[in-house]
């Protein structure tokens, strides 16, 4: 058996990780034997068009699982194309920040919802719920759960269905796809009582995290249109609006939503807090919804729903656009597919199990969800100057997370979309000022370097250029006053806080004036670092040598040489303490944070050998934490210190821990992309450590074998026709070592690859073992 069925002895019989954490390793992989989910229940034919392996195997249920906000990947089994404006999943709890609409420990559904919420850690935004029942009408949540059991889910990428008790008897069969701007819905009542649907535009909104008790009272409209056979409205909620800068209020920001039948209504009425008004048309104001009743003879109803930001009469135009009247539930479902198909059939793996099939084709699916799709063919809402601009957007980026490791994924196998991303930033400071906060959390700049690095154009240059300079060069209002903690209220654009209170001078930022001192200092170091490439791409010399020495030379201002860790410091310069100033890590995670010069940080902890035994002592000790982004490099660190080997165990040891093909798969927030973006890196064998730098650093291939076809961009230097690359590692299941390498026949005697030896495509050979190995290993005494 291999290591991807989970039979560590086998696989690693003579290897070191049968010394090394081997009581936590066995002991983990135990527990993903015992909790490895049964098969997904099929999906129908009908469902399955076209054909694709890779689709087949995504489980959008993995990640769902956890008993807390960080305990899980924060997934939902959503239906929806790749960048989907709105995704579609039933609803079985409300959600809000740390709480998603859908937990598999559930066992009631109460709607199928229309989501916003891009992350776990962040709230929803103008959704729509759509709510099918039988017998009396009930329109509080509380009110309306109907049970279920998971062996009547079907859930893939396109297609979700369930069987539900109804409350009065009876079954009801719920059905559901999407488009990017549209859900399709099918219901049938099977046994019940006088069918209806219900449509909900406003609840309680939940405020922040601590308190569920904390909330406001949105208020929306609904308009029942019997004549047209729709119900409309919009839903004003916003749950992060109070993190919002203060100098650019979104006042006018909504959702709009066009749910259009194709029954017409027997009886239609409103219904407020509860109380139905029977016969009505409108309604304004909180706890809103409208209702619509069958005939007893009518068995079936299907709905689509549009939805928009910008007016219910661009809702209902997105409706016709993308499911016009006439178009089957199977039709979608089919151009849906087609859409997952035609990216994730671009990888052909040999050499996998079933369930580590399902863990990559999943982590692809969820890589390929954000940023998500906010213009409205050629039109977007802009909360940035509160008005409709002409142009593509884009949102729901997360950049702290997915600079590392999901947009350089992207740019691989979504191209085509990278420019418009870009655009959209470059818009959001236009409008705003500022490249901003979600947009932003500071790592916009690096995103744009790596796009312009990369050769992907499409983008005004200039632009970008002006607002990356003015993130590196212009502090926030009240820089020396305000803290900026994470998701203060009341505040301004945050950009780089704590850049005019010593960072610029000095070179940290103070832990007495600003929060997560320690390290914003790294993460704009970093920056820095970006923005001294893109200034190096766009042929400024002088602005290239001035960041690129702020960013070699700032991070060490924090490295305390007496302890050998990083440490954040107060603007006296004295040491505040090693506990403080971390965001989602420690000082273990971020003494390793200096990316753009890990031969800098080598140095200071004694070269090569000391390096190596300063990262024994951090896996060794139980320090790395996988489940937050700022350890996801710390493993192939060894390998640019020469201990490739090392490397290689402990990436594969990640993998089993971190990774599974159950609805607790994934060990931490999936964080728009980035958990998965490394597995999929990893697995091929390579991983981007220094995104902007272009290089890759190699690890241990997972498969004997992967073809990957990228796909054509008339926005890429080098892949506007498509190429291919083929990864070939015989025996990489079970043999995780590497004894050579060789790119299109050429000898590899270091581990690093460049961007440009994967998009060029061709041929890399790895030559594999199942014990350590001398290649990239020469700090290492007795490697064979």
């Amino acid at each position: 058996m291999s290591w991807d069925e989970f039979d560590v002895g086998c696989c690693l019989r003579g290897s070191p990780l049968l010394t090394m954490n081997t009581r936590s390793l066995l002991s983990s992989t135990l527990l993903i034997c015992l909790l490895t989910a049964t098969s997904p229940k099929p999906t129908p034919p009908a469902f399955s068009i076209p054909p694709s392996d890779a689709v087949d195997h995504v489980n959008p249920l993995i990640g769902n699982g956890g008993d807390s906000p960080n305990g899980s990947g924060g997934m939902i089994p959503s239906t929806a194309p790749p960048f989907a404006m709105t995704r579609w999943v039933a609803q079985t709890r409300e959600n809000y920040v740390s709480v998603t609409p859908y937990n598999y420990t559930d066992t009631r559904i109460r709607g199928f919802q229309g989501t916003h919420q891009p992350a776990i850690w962040m709230g929803e935004s103008g959704q729509v719920v759509i709510s099918p029942g039988a017998g009396t009408v009930r329109a509080m949540f509380e009110d309306r759960g109907m049970t279920f059991s998971h062996a009547d889910e079907v859930t893939s990428a396109s297609y979700y269905s369930v069987e539900m008790d109804a409350i009065e008897g009876g079954r009801i069969l719920a059905e559901q796809s999407a488009t990017s701007r549209v859900g399709h819905l099918r219901f049938t009542f099977i046994g019940t009582n006088i069918p209806y649907i219900l449509v909900e535009a406003t609840r309680a909104s939940i405020l922040g995290s601590s308190d569920p008790d904390n909330v406001t009272y949105p208020e929306g409209a609904i308009l029942v249109d019997p004549t047209n056979r729709e119900i409309c409205g919009k839903n004003p909620e916003r749950q992060d609006f109070i993190i919002e800068p203060v100098s650019t209020p979104a006042k006018k920001w909504s959702g709009y939503f066009c749910a259009r039948f194709d029954e017409p209504f027997d009886s239609w009425g409103v219904a407020q807090n509860g109380t139905l008004s029977e016969g009505s048309t409108t309604g304004v104001g909180a706890l809103l919804s409208g209702y619509a009743r069958f005939n007893p003879s009518i068995r079936q109803v299907t709905a689509r729903v549009g939805v928009s930001f910008i007016s219910v009469e661009q809702a209902r135009r997105n409706l016709g656009i993308e499911i016009p009247d006439g178009q089957s539930l199977e039709e979608t479902a089919k151009a849906t597919r087609t859409a997952w198909a035609e990216k994730l059939d671009r990888i052909k793996i040999q050499g996998a199990t079933r369930d580590r099939k399902r863990v990559f084709y999943t982590g692809f699916f969820h890589t390929l969800q954000y940023p998500y799709e906010q213009d409205e063919y050629g039109i977007y809402y802009s909360g940035y100057d509160d008005a409709i601009h002409e142009g593509i957007s884009y949102t729901g980026y997360s950049n702290w997370d997915i600079y590392r490791a999901e947009w350089a994924w992207l740019i691989l196998f979504a191209p085509e979309r990278i420019p418009g991303m870009v655009q959209s930033m470059l818009q959001d400071y236009q409008e705003g000022g500022w490249l901003p906060m979600w947009k932003n959390i500071i790592d916009a700049d690096s995103l744009i370097a790596e796009a312009v690095l990369k050769g992907i154009t499409g983008f005004n240059l200039e632009t970008a250029w002006e607002a990356v300079l003015k993130d590196a060069t212009q502090p926030p209002v009240n820089d020396t006053t305000t803290v900026y903690a994470d998701r203060e209220e009341h505040v301004d654009y945050e950009v780089r806080a704590g850049l005019s209170s010593v960072y610029e001078q000095r070179g940290w930022v103070a832990a007495d004036i600003h929060s997560e001192a320690a390290s914003r200092t790294l993460d704009y170091a970093y920056d820095d670092y970006a923005v001294a490439v893109l200034a190096k791409t766009l042929d400024k010399p002088a602005e290239s040598a001035f960041f690129l020495n702020r960013s070699l030379t700032s991070p060490f201002t924090i490295f305390n040489t007496a302890t050998g860790f990083m440490e954040a410091r107060n603007s006296s310069g004295e040491w505040a303490g090693q506990q403080v100033g971390w965001t989602e890590g420690d000082m273990w995670a971020y003494t390793f944070d200096v990316v753009q010069d890990i031969p800098g940080l080598i140095e200071r902890r004694g070269g090569n050998e000391g390096f190596v035994e300063f990262l024994d002592e951090h896996f060794n000790g139980g320090h790395n934490d996988h489940t937050n982004e700022p350890s996801h490099h710390i493993p192939y660190l060894y390998s640019l210190a020469g201990a490739a080997s090392k490397s290689q165990t402990r990436i594969r040891q990640i993998a089993v821990e971190n990774y599974n093909a159950t609805v607790n798969g994934l060990s931490g927030n999936e964080d728009c992309g980035q958990m998965s973006a490394w597995y999929l890196f990893s697995a091929l064998g390579f991983y981007p450590v220094n995104p902007v730098s272009g290089e890759y650093v190699i690890g241990s291939p997972f498969f004997d074998s992967v073809t990957l076809n990228f796909p054509p961009s008339p926005f890429s230097n080098v892949t506007k026709n498509g190429t291919s690359l083929h990864i070939s590692a015989p025996d990489a299941p079970t043999q995780p070592y590497i004894r050579s390498v060789y790119i299109n026949g050429v000898s590899v005697t270091v581990p690093l690859i460049t961007h440009a030896d994967v998009v060029h495509g061709g041929v890399f050979e790895f030559v594999m073992s199942g014990v350590p190995e001398k290649w990239g290993s020469g700090t290492i005494a007795g490697s064979k």
